[in-house]
């Protein structure tokens, strides 16, 4: 029988999306992180339940045609990328697997889904990034959470980040250190600095540092901004405000400490303004490769079309030209500003915003007898609820409905 730090050879079969191989051993499924199918592993044992167990990889013995080498150096510690040990071709073929295994296990449908629009590039494409900040007795660490934990591995340049993000966070190092700047302890609730948010505009190469603190002001801020200004496309620096015991990165309030309050990019030939509260897609490319099938499914010539989980707008406005009329629906209030602003911005007058959950917006709308010919929903992780789902289907009875997920 299987038990904690065994040492075991195995062969991977498959692999989660989660980037873990998956094994059999006696009957029992092992979860190996780090390893892909083809792989050929001594793992060692870290944990064992009544039906499955999880390793971790000891030595590799045979290495898979599907395995890349690390192109980050920190990769095997840092849980921000699962799939760095595997080529972006196999990639895809996992997560189209996983896709059509969705379709057939639990929507109980024999169909081959349609093949995956890859990204134009697989590393610098996010347009964002949020950076814990703690200490490891001596100086600040700024990096990424280790995976399934809160202890904060140090990053000094993510790969999948713009090279200006490495510089700033640089800055803040620097600044804690030569300052006496406290970092926040989530064990006790102390310290200032929680998380340096920083985002980038990727036409206009603007960039908005956003520091997450415990404090409604930080100390020495001008000190901070003046080295920040080295920066090129610095815009805006922004005070967040969260004194709440959360996981949640960000407070409600904030305030500009330098320039201006948003930045501005270009998504499907439109312009947006950008808060620190505003959602926006973190691959620009791909989102407008996104957008355009989600146009291209939703047919709005002509249509009402209601655009659920709204965000800052992009996805409606997007769509504004051809359709007879959007309604967005957003629950976060700036954001809902944002999409009201950016449709001006872009001299759309035929959407409107509510600030609302959606599915309290939704059954709002059928009672009084709005019937959209087009629903779009870009919910969050956990998806839609089932009321929202039996309104859609029952009050408002729509042409078409097109579903984004970022998990399928």
């Amino acid at each position: 029988m299987l038990k904690k730090n065994d040492e075991i050879y195995l062969t991977v079969k498959s692999c989660t999306v989660q980037g873990s191989g998956v094994c059999d051993h006696d009957g029992m499924t092992v979860f190996v992180r780090g390893a892909v199918t083809g792989d050929r592993v001594l793992a060692h044992i870290i944990k064992v339940k009544k039906t499955y167990a999880v390793g971790i990889i000891k030595k590799l013995v045979q290495r898979s045609p599907m395995r890349a080498k690390n192109f980050c150096p920190i990769a095997e510690k840092c849980g921000g990328c699962c799939f760095a040990h595997i080529k972006y071709e196999s990639e895809l073929e996992i997560k189209a697997q996983q896709v059509a295994d969705n379709f057939k296990r639990l929507g109980k449908l024999d169909i081959t889904p349609a093949p995956i629009i890859p990204s134009p590039s697989a590393e610098r494409y996010r347009n964002k990034a949020q950076y814990p900040v703690g200490s490891d007795g001596r100086f600040a660490t700024i990096g990424f959470y280790a995976p399934m934990t809160h202890r904060i591995i140090d990053c000094a340049d993510c790969l999948l980040q713009p090279k200006e993000f490495s510089e700033i966070t640089d800055i803040f190092r620097n600044w804690i250190r030569d300052k006496k700047i406290s970092v926040y302890n989530e064990a006790d609730g102390s310290g200032i600095i929680r998380h340096i948010y920083i985002r980038k505009a990727v036409v206009t190469g603007q960039i908005m540092v956003c520091i997450v603190a415990n404090s409604d002001s930080i100390p020495h801020a001008e000190a901070l901004i003046e080295q920040l200004k080295e920066i090129d496309g610095l815009a805006s620096v922004i005070l967040n405000i969260n004194r709440d015991k959360t996981n949640v990165v960000l407070g409600k309030e904030c305030k500009t400490l330098f320039g201006s309050d948003y930045i501005t990019d270009e998504l499907c030939g439109l312009k947006f303004n950008l808060s620190p509260l505003s959602f926006y897609q973190v691959n620009r490319a791909t989102a407008e490769r996104l957008y355009k099938k989600a146009a291209e499914y939703a047919a709005p010539a002509g249509k009402t079309v209601l655009d659920l989980y709204c965000g800052a707008g992009t996805i409606g406005l997007s769509m504004a030209k051809e359709a007879q009329k959007i309604i967005g629906v957003e629950i976060v209030p700036q954001a809902v500003e944002d999409a009201r602003f950016n449709a001006g911005l872009n001299g759309i007058t035929n959407a409107e915003f509510i600030c609302s959950d959606a599915a309290g917006a939704a059954a709002e709308l059928a009672k009084k007898g709005i019937k959209p010919d087009v629903i779009i929903v870009d919910p969050p992780r956990k998806g839609c609820t089932a009321e929202l789902i039996g309104t859609i289907a029952e009050a408002f009875k729509p042409e078409r409905v097109v579903y984004v997920s970022c998990d399928p």
